[in-house]
Parts: structure tokens; C-alpha cells; sequence
């Protein structure tokens, strides 16, 4: 069920690229590298793939482009079918996703383990979430300077956005947190041992 519905998403992820623009599987492939990978990951074999199927289900259509001395490349674009599929899904109802993090777990056993390995972990997560944190603000500085001027496409790009710089703050700020409490619960852990006896 999982592998379903990951492929089932990663379908109407590239539906979503194409309804925005036309473009060969490597423009595709890098669109998910650029922006929509932030929030949907999937390699560039898993976008040609897909597209492949997507091509077979007569949910998108491509062009072919004759190239000197290269092969021909395919521009795809959604097929009137394929709108109507991606019109479909956007207006049902998503199924909330269970939250999923082994972070959260390893925390929950820290007990079982060494806290300096534990703390450690969640200092080089909390590096992550704010490099992406750092990332997302600048997307939203150079192409969003003025929010409250956009509409359609750009305001939803947008509104997306919010939500991975929302989710990174989120993180760090969690992390921070945890680094603090496992930290005082490490500190109070040495106090409490007893100072080894001299002769």
C-alpha cells in the first residue's frame, strides 16, 4: 500500500510540473531537484519511469524535437485526459499521513543508548532543518518579494513554501529542545556519579 501510494503521488507531482509547463523528462527531472524535490523527492530514473507510465495510461502527451547530431528528445504536456485526472485529485480529499520520524523514536529509547550519540544526532539534524530553513528563505525573498500581490499559480507556489519554511522552523526549534533536555539530563547523569576514590 505504501509503494502505491507513493508511486500514486509521485504521478500527480509530475501531472502538477507539466499542467505548469511543458518539458522533456530532464527538465522534469530538474524541476524536481529545484523546487517540487523539496517537498516531494524522486530521482531522475523514478521521474522517466513515471513519465513512461503516465504515457501509456494517455495522461500525458509528448512531442518529438529533432536535435542535430542527437537523438530526438520528447516534450511532454498533459492530455486532455490527463487534466481531467489531476482536476479529479486535487479536488478529493487527501488522507492525512501518519507521522513517521525514527529520530522521535531513538529519542523515545535514548535511555538505552549513549545521550552524547543521541545529542550529537539531533545537533547534525538541526543543522539540516536550518541549512533548508536558510534555503527556503531565500527562494522566498528572490522570487516572492512582494506575497501579498500574488495571485493563481505564483500564490499557490507560494502558499507551498510557507509551509516548508514553517516545517524547517518547526524542526529547529523541536531539535533545539530536545538538545537542550538531553543535555541536563547528561549533565545531571555525570553529577550523579560518584567521584572516583583516590588512593
Amino acid at each position: 500500500m505504501h509503494c502505491y501510494c507513493a508511486r500514486m503521488a509521485l504521478e500527480n507531482a509530475i501531472m502538477v510540473s507539466l499542467a505548469e509547463r511543458p518539458g522533456t523528462g530532464y527538465e522534469i527531472a530538474q524541476q524536481f531537484d529545484r523546487s517540487i524535490g523539496h517537498f516531494w523527492s524522486a530521482t531522475h530514473q523514478q521521474v522517466y519511469r513515471t513519465l513512461k507510465k503516465l504515457h501509456a495510461d494517455g495522461l500525458v502527451d509528448f512531442e518529438p524535437v529533432v536535435q542535430d547530431g542527437r537523438p530526438d528528445k520528447k516534450v511532454y504536456q498533459l492530455s486532455g485526459l490527463g487534466r481531467e485526472r489531476l482536476a479529479t485529485w486535487v479536488s478529493t480529499p487527501t488522507p492525512v499521513t501518519p507521522l513517521r520520524n525514527e529520530i522521535g523514536v531513538k529519542i523515545r529509547g535514548a535511555e538505552h543508548g549513549d545521550l552524547g550519540s543521541v545529542i550529537l544526532e539531533v545537533e547534525q539534524y538541526r543543522e539540516k532543518s536550518r541549512r533548508l530553513l536558510g534555503l527556503y528563505h531565500g527562494f522566498a525573498e528572490q522570487d516572492y518579494p512582494d506575497p501579498d500581490a500574488l495571485t493563481g499559480r505564483k500564490l499557490h507556489q507560494y502558499l507551498v513554501l510557507r509551509g516548508g519554511i514553517r516545517g524547517a522552523q518547526s524542526a529547529v526549534d523541536w531539535c533545539d529542545e530536545v538538545i537542550d533536555g538531553l543535555t541536563r539530563e547528561r549533565n545531571r547523569t555525570t553529577a550523579d556519579q560518584p567521584s572516583p576514590v583516590s588512593d
